[in-house]
């Protein structure tokens, strides 16, 4: 089991071959403040882990997938995958009454609408309301009872909470535990997304970063930074070791301007890859 049970824009499912050779030998607690869609900590399987992200309808779907997965499967089979039920559905969270159902109703309409919308974008305007259209995809697999049951099994020993990664790393940053941070990445370009929520994750948050990632330094923990090659991100974390990956795009609506692009990997150890070959253009 190396996969998530959820589509996520600039989640690291294609690159877990890459990023995994980096990952330390050894640590003790397992520590991802940016989940996401959780592919990293899919793949590793730690026994031990903390799992977090401000997103709090993601974090509903990841405990109630812990919790109450074959609730949430029966739930799931109710969606159907029509442009007009779409809107219907994704329009729920404008009304009072969608917070007052039930969790696994909440966490069955996120996973349904990430299944069917866009290229698996999870986009909010500034009131906090999910506004991705609809993706004419013809066989979403909104309902994949394997992956699900899987990943709940491995979700079992986890904590997960809807928290911002700073108050995660306050309290769970301990000697010999290893930190993935995926932070929502540094614009390349003026049209570069970087916002998952209503708040948007700019170059104070990311100074404010390498100030935890010093912290997670001096503690004797682990980290490790997915994040694009940029000159900002460069001098910004220029005192640690710096690798570069070539990671597929796939969203962006010109088709052209898809393909490989370089993104860093930050760590505060040593962590030599084994193939150089898939670092090659």
């Amino acid at each position: 089991m190396n996969r998530s049970f959820i589509r996520w824009a600039g989640g690291k499912g294609n690159l877990i071959p890459q990023l995994k050779q980096f990952v330390p030998d050894n640590y003790s607690f397992y520590i991802e403040p940016f989940v996401g869609g959780g592919s990293m900590f899919f793949s590793l399987q730690p026994k031990d882990a903390v799992l977090a992200d401000i997103n709090e309808e993601l974090i509903n779907l990841y405990i109630v997938l812990r919790n109450n997965v074959e609730e949430l499967i029966e739930d799931l089979k109710r969606h159907k995958n029509t442009e007009n039920y779409y809107y219907k559905c994704r329009n729920l969270d404008r009304t009072d009454e969608y917070f007052m159902t039930s969790n696994i109703r909440r966490a069955s309409r996120t996973l349904y609408i990430n299944k069917t919308c866009f290229n698996g974008l999870y986009r909010v305007n500034s009131d906090g309301k999910f506004n991705v259209p609809f993706g004419y995809r013809t066989n979403p697999k909104i309902v994949d009872e394997h992956t699900l049951r899987e990943c709940s099994a491995l979700l079992k020993n986890s904590s997960i909470q809807a928290s911002s990664y700073d108050e995660v790393l306050e309290t769970y940053t301990i000697s010999e535990s290893f930190i993935y941070l995926d932070p929502p990445y540094a614009p390349v370009n003026e049209t570069s997304f970087t916002s998952y929520t209503k708040e948007d994750f700019g170059e104070e948050d990311h100074y404010k970063l390498r100030n935890y990632c010093d912290r997670i330094n001096t503690s004797g923990a682990f980290f490790m930074q997915s994040n694009s090659y940029t000159p900002f991100i460069l001098d910004l974390y220029s005192d640690y070791i710096i690798n570069t990956i070539y990671a597929p795009r796939f969203i962006n609506s010109v088709g052209s301007d898809r393909g490989k692009v370089a993104e860093v990997v930050i760590t505060n150890y040593e962590a030599e890859p084994a193939q150089k070959d898939f670092w090659e253009l």
